[in-house]
C-alpha cells in the first residue's frame, strides 16, 4: 500500500475480507469495504452483491431437477453452497419449489425428513426435492465439537458435507430411490444478474463518494432501500445467520416446506 503510494484501498468480499480490511484499517490504512459474497452473511447489510445471482443459478438447478425427479420417481438431494449461513439455500429452495430445506442454523432430525417424504408419497407425490445447505448438520452433530463430527463423517465415508448421508438414510428409511446433485462452484460463476449489477453499481458509486469525502474505516451497506455505511470494526467478524423467526423462514413453513425439525 505504501510502496504503491495508494490514497485508499477498496476491499470487495465476504467475512474474511472484511476482517482483514478492519485489521488494515487499524494499522492506519485508508480502507473502505464493499459486501460481495453469495452467502449474504455480512452483518449490517440487508443483502450483498453476488447473492441474488447465486440464488438465480441455484433456483434453476432445482427447477431442472424437478423433471428428472418426477419422471423417475426419485427423491433428489441438492447440495447448495452455504457453510455457516443458509440464506442461499433458503431463498433458492423456496423459489425452486423444494419440499424440504435443511439449513446450518436448524439442526435436522433425519426421521422428520423421512416422514415428510413419506407424507408426500401417501398424498400421491412420487418424488421429493430436498435442498441441503452444505453446512447442514443433524441434531447429534450440533451437540459435538467441529473436529469430532468431522472425524465421524470421515470415518463413515460421507465426506465433509451431510448430503450423501441424508440421501442414503432417506432411501433406506423410505424405500424411495434417492440421488444427490451437487452443482458446486457453478453457483459462484457466470454472468451476474441485473439486480446484482445495479446493486454493485450503487455500492460503488456510494463508495466513490466516501473516498471524495475521505471517510474511511467503513463498509457500504443496504438498509431498506437506502445505501448507507457501517464502521468496519462493528461489522468485521460478526456472523449473520438465518434467524429461525425470519419472515422468509415463516413463509417457507406456511407453504408447507419441512425444515427438518
Amino acid at each position: 500500500y505504501k510502496d504503491a503510494k495508494l490514497d485508499c484501498l477498496l476491499c470487495l468480499g465476504g467475512n474474511g475480507t472484511h476482517k482483514t480490511a478492519n485489521l488494515l484499517s487499524q494499522e492506519g490504512l485508508n480502507i473502505i469495504g464493499l459486501p460481495k459474497t453469495i452467502d449474504n452473511d455480512i452483518y449490517g447489510t440487508d443483502v450483498t452483491f453476488g447473492f441474488h445471482t447465486a440464488v438465480d443459478i441455484a433456483t434453476e438447478v432445482i427447477d431442472r431437477i424437478h423433471t428428472t425427479a418426477g419422471s423417475h420417481s426419485r427423491v433428489m438431494c441438492i447440495e447448495i453452497m452455504g457453510n455457516k449461513a443458509g440464506w442461499l439455500t433458503l431463498y433458492s429452495g423456496i423459489a425452486g419449489g423444494a419440499d424440504i430445506i435443511l439449513l446450518p442454523e436448524q439442526p435436522y432430525d433425519i426421521d422428520r425428513v423421512c416422514e415428510a417424504v413419506e407424507r408426500r408419497a401417501k398424498r400421491g407425490s412420487n418424488f421429493s426435492i430436498i435442498a441441503v445447505a452444505e453446512g447442514a448438520m443433524n441434531v447429534e452433530e450440533a451437540r459435538m465439537k467441529r473436529k469430532d463430527w468431522m472425524a465421524k463423517r470421515a470415518e463413515q465415508g460421507f465426506g465433509a458435507t451431510a448430503t450423501n448421508r441424508i440421501a442414503q438414510a432417506v432411501q433406506k428409511k423410505t424405500g424411495m430411490e434417492t440421488r444427490v446433485c451437487i452443482p458446486g462452484h457453478m453457483q459462484r460463476g457466470g454472468s451476474p444478474s441485473a439486480y446484482d449489477r445495479v446493486l454493485a453499481t450503487q455500492f460503488g458509486s456510494y463508495a466513490a463518494g466516501l473516498v471524495a469525502d475521505e471517510h474511511y474505516g467503513v463498509t457500504v451497506a443496504l438498509k431498506g432501500n437506502k445505501i448507507i455505511h457501517n464502521d468496519l470494526k462493528d461489522v468485521a467478524g460478526v456472523p449473520k445467520p438465518v434467524p429461525m423467526d425470519d419472515p422468509v423462514v415463516v413463509t417457507a413453513r406456511n407453504m408447507g416446506i419441512n425444515m427438518g425439525d
